[in-house]
């Protein structure tokens, strides 16, 4: 151990800046399966809460010093923001191009970069902010007139969050992971799972699958494809130990029998502590 020092270049950090945001619509399963970009987003603030100190006295002194539970909520701000979004705003499409509001809204994910740097160099790193169990409430949106000092509407929702399980930890809405400090090549493979493959859609893995991830303790499976009947129109799902098919966003399992005119895509997924070789094909669709 030696002497701490001060003020050198390379502990001199900091962080900026947001992009290459994701959300993730929630399935009736509880899992992140669909991601679609988010163009346009401008920032996002972070707002924990809760964490208040209570303390109880005896014998003229503190006795103890309780907190209440520490809720995560956010804001997030945006140009604009993908169409997928409009379920999580309370609007619906009843007919194309037509939306009304006030509808339920729906929990989502989202992720987001910032960058690390340093008084050497302004891209020394990033961080992948990761947040689960979010749910949007209403916000205002103020339209105005073109003027001669124009400016772009700029959209906002406070946002916040259900925690969800991580095994041998309290449960926890938020993760975030420095890139200046894991694995590269495992790094790789989750930015690979965000943000999607040739063959394979985005995703958002659970707390415990990214754990997993980093201390190495996932198990490779390689998802068998689903078989077709032509002549009777019976799709057979298979049972594979770690995966689990999804068919419009909901687990199936058996078989499947399409009726005439009718199309239906069978996704594939890893389960927790499994994941896919890449590339690998992981969807399927089937026609009558």
């Amino acid at each position: 151990m030696s002497r701490l020092t001060w003020g050198q270049p390379s502990d001199r950090l900091y962080e900026t800046g947001v992009k290459q945001a994701v959300l993730y619509k929630q399935n009736g399963a509880g899992a992140y399966t669909n991601g679609y970009a988010w163009n346009g987003m401008t920032a996002v603030t972070e707002s924990p809460s809760g964490a208040e100190s209570t303390k109880l006295y005896a014998d003229d002194s503190v006795y103890l010093n309780l907190l209440s539970v520490e809720e995560f909520g956010c804001t997030i701000e945006a140009y604009t923001y993908p169409d997928e979004f409009a379920e999580c705003d309370g609007s619906a499409e009843p007919s194309a191009g037509v939306s009304i509001g006030q509808q339920t809204r729906k929990p989502f994910g989202f992720c987001y970069r910032t960058r690390i740097g340093n008084a050497i160099t302004e891209d020394l790193g990033y961080k992948l902010h990761i947040v689960y169990g979010a749910l949007a409430a209403p916000s205002e949106k103020a339209y105005a007139t073109v003027n001669d000092s124009p400016e772009a509407i700029t959209f906002s929702w406070e946002v916040s969050t259900t925690p969800v399980a991580v095994t041998g930890r309290k449960p926890t809405a938020s993760l975030v992971i420095d890139s200046t400090k894991v694995d590269p090549t495992t790094l790789a493979a989750l930015e690979d799972i965000l943000y999607g493959t040739t063959g394979t859609d985005p995703s958002l893995p659970m707390p415990d699958d990214i754990i997993a991830m980093f201390e190495g303790t996932l198990t490779l499976v390689t998802p068998t494809v689903p078989s077709y009947n032509g002549t009777t129109h019976v799709i057979t799902i298979p049972t594979v130990t770690g995966v689990t098919y999804y068919i419009d966003d909901e687990i199936v399992t058996g078989t499947v029998t399409l009726t005439t005119g009718q199309n239906k895509l069978v996704i594939a997924r890893a389960n927790i502590g499994y994941y896919f070789p890449d590339p690998i094909d992981s969807d399927w669709l089937y026609t009558y």
